[in-house]
């Protein structure tokens, strides 16, 4: 029988209302107890969490695992780590992989080589076959298969018809559409905001009316079928008003934000010097926005008008971004260093404690429904519920340094940054998979 027991620790967990002193029993992977002062059992791991918060595993809506098909660039195993070295116990991995995940068999295989990693890996299907946009995947066999969302990230769902009939396919399945909001015809291949920056820069520009015309087309074919419509990486401040507008109208309509959305702003791409940086691990997609951009997505997380901070995280190799801007990938490895990201809004004033752990752990789930069958208890810490814990740090004062990380992906505009927050030690499915203060 395998124990361990969290003790001396701050434990806050949202979805119970917990915030105060008191340690985690966890036996064979779940729960056990949660209590002031427990004993401990015989044999039992000791996990000591003194100064440290408590907190339910992490849960990412939106990683890109690469893996089949790009392993240079990331594996499920590699990602799996990396997400432990977070704190995130539980990621939902996007379909852009090469063959895209579109059928019950693909997604299958993922599930058997996401066995025995280091957090619990949720297939995202693709909507249409090959991620073409042109005929749509069995959807139902996808959610059959394992899957808790669709999408075509990396790509909107473009053509209008097909959206519509995802979404009414989707009205019976009980998932959702997780949307990668651009419109092509508006964003024109732009590779950065279109705004000042990429105007100094010479760069194509991407305006916000791109993200903000396919949220309006999605709430409409949402609301039309029945549907729920997720937003993707939201970026811009119109976009976020009308998923506030459509949720006040009681429509089921989810978001997320990434880390380096509440963070970083388009300048960052130009550099802080004279002379003109171009950095092309700055390059993601939805671009870096203004700063009143930024402002808005925190107010909105903050507001809960956001669900979930997303990392996004996308891994490249050194050589998809050592090259002129345009011909660059787009996308930031994020998943190591979303803690600290995060934490610098609570340090900052902006978001409390308990609801930065909230839109983290708790937040995903429900956006989602993810705490169904052995997953039930999901997010929290309640007895019975996995065994999925983070220890962190709020205070403690962290470097961003890619080249030390578990992932593939070194690919993040932060590196140097530092960072108030870390995380001390990741608990997935009751095995200790991260203990950072061994490092």
């Amino acid at each position: 029988m395998n124990r361990i027991l969290v003790y001396g620790g701050h434990v806050i967990d949202p979805a119970s209302g917990i915030d105060e002193r008191l340690d985690v029993l966890v036996v064979d992977g779940r729960i056990a107890e949660v209590g002031a002062d427990l004993a401990a059992p015989e044999g039992a791991d000791l996990l000591a969490a003194s100064g440290l918060v408590v907190a339910p595993g992490f849960v990412d809506l939106h990683t890109h695992l690469r893996e089949p098909g790009q392993e240079h660039k990331e594996t499920i195993a590699s990602g799996a780590r990396a997400a432990a070295r977070g704190g995130f116990t539980t990621i939902c991995a996007m379909p852009n992989t090469e063959p895209a995940l579109d059928s019950a068999a693909i997604i299958d295989g993922m599930l058997q080589r996401a066995q025995d990693v280091d957090c619990r890996v949720l297939p995202i299907g693709a909507v249409s076959k090959a991620r073409a946009g042109k005929e749509l995947t069995e959807l139902s066999a996808l959610r059959d298969a394992g899957a808790v969302a669709v999408s075509d990230d990396g790509d909107a769902v473009a053509d209008t018809s097909l959206a519509r009939r995802a979404f009414e396919y989707l009205a019976d399945l009980d998932i959702p559409l997780a949307e990668h909001c651009e419109d092509p015809a508006i964003a024109q291949g732009g590779v950065m905001h279109d705004g000042a920056v990429s105007a100094r820069l010479g760069l194509r520009g991407q305006p916000a009316a791109a993200e903000l015309s396919i949220v309006q087309r999605d709430i409409a074919l949402a609301e039309a079928a029945g549907a729920q419509f997720h937003a993707c990486h939201i970026s811009t401040e119109p976009s976020l008003q009308a998923i506030a507008d459509a949720r006040a109208r009681g429509l089921h309509v989810t978001a997320e934000v990434t880390p380096h959305h509440l963070y970083l702003t388009h300048d960052v791409v130009a550099g802080s010097s004279d002379e003109l940086l171009y950095d092309t691990n700055a390059k993601v997609n939805p671009p870096l926005r203004t700063d009143s951009d930024v402002q808005a997505c925190i107010d909105a997380l903050a507001g809960g008008v956001v669900d979930a901070v997303a990392t996004d995280h996308a891994p490249h190799a050194a050589i998809d971004k050592q090259c002129e801007f345009d011909a660059a990938a787009f996308g930031i490895s994020g998943l190591e260093s979303a803690w600290g990201v995060v934490n610098s809004l609570v340090i900052a004033g902006r978001l409390t404690l308990s609801d930065a752990i909230e839109r983290l752990t708790i937040g995903p789930v429900r956006a989602w429904n993810l705490d169904q069958g052995a997953l039930i208890g999901l997010g929290t810490l309640q007895v019975g519920a996995p065994a999925d814990l983070t220890l962190l740090s709020t205070d403690a004062v962290s470097r961003v340094q890619p080249a030390s990380w578990a992932s593939k992906g070194k690919n993040t505009p932060l590196d140097g940054h530092s960072l108030i927050g870390l995380v001390a030690a990741t608990i997935s499915q009751g095995r200790i998979v991260w203990d950072g203060r061994e490092q």
